[in-house]
């Protein structure tokens, strides 16, 4: 089975969301990982969890989304993922950016929070870091998190270094077949810290406006080929790694 643990299905039409899950069956795709960026897009991300069986929900708040929140918004937000924390397998997407935004201070404050409230509720984070890799990875070692994805972590390989040491997953995404750099990170990272991704409706391997959860399988062939495993091996150990963080979820399928 393949496992698609980020994606934004919260950005489609309901209708197109029907079809997109019934591909991602058709393609083997067991589970789903729906991420929230905001409050508007958490509640859809519950709502569509609730249809769709392999579809689980993560609720989070995307760096630059928060920063256009007042702290007693940001407070109403978390108290909201609280009150849902039975609906949900993991607080993301959430993290910091430096690319878009440079208020560096209040990012770490609103990152803070977050993972307070990860730990308390014993949650995996799904984590943004863009062009902020060293910050992100100092306050999450800083706070000992020990349920960490990385998604799309497109640091320097002494950084990626301290992710493995750190015993975090980072994910594959499906740009990957475009992509020097996640080759690269198939080739010297151990098949232990790594998970698959499609960042849909992003990141499509072919370049193409809309990418969906079944295309996921590019993801696991490449890391298969640069490997030099068989597909089913990438599979299984694939799914474990999930296990390792989501272990509840692999239990519901058997």
């Amino acid at each position: 089975m393949y496992i698609d643990c980020h994606c934004h299905l919260d950005f489609y039409e309901d209708e197109k969301i029907e079809q997109i899950v019934k591909r991602a069956r058709k393609a083997n795709v067991k589970i789903i990982v729906n991420n929230g960026v905001n409050r508007v897009k958490n509640r859809k991300v519950l709502e569509i969890s609730e249809r769709y069986l392999e579809v689980k929900a993560a609720l989070g708040l995307y760096p630059i989304d928060a920063l256009k929140m007042s702290d007693k918004q940001i407070k109403d937000e978390l108290d909201f993922i609280r009150k849902n924390k039975d609906k949900i397998i993991a607080i993301g997407e959430v993290g910091m950016d430096l690319k878009e935004s440079s208020e560096l201070e209040r990012q770490k404050k609103i990152f803070q929070k977050i993972i307070k409230l990860a730990l308390e509720l014993n949650k995996p984070l799904i984590v943004h870091s863009r062009k902020a890799e060293k910050e992100v990875i100092e306050i999450l070692k800083k706070n000992k998190m020990k349920k960490v994805v990385m998604h799309c972590f497109n640091g320097n390989f002494k950084l990626i270094q301290r992710i493995v040491e750190n015993g975090w997953k980072m994910t594959i995404p499906t740009n990957v077949k475009s992509s020097e750099h996640f080759q690269q990170v198939i080739a010297r990272v151990p098949l232990e810290n790594l998970l698959c991704e499609t960042d849909s409706p992003f990141l499509h391997p072919d370049k193409l406006p809309d990418n969906e959860p079944a295309n996921v399988i590019v993801s696991y062939e490449k890391i298969a080929f640069i490997k030099g495993l068989k597909l089913s091996e990438v599979e299984e150990k694939i799914e474990r790694n999930f296990g390792g963080l989501f272990n509840a979820v692999i239990d519901s399928l058997k």
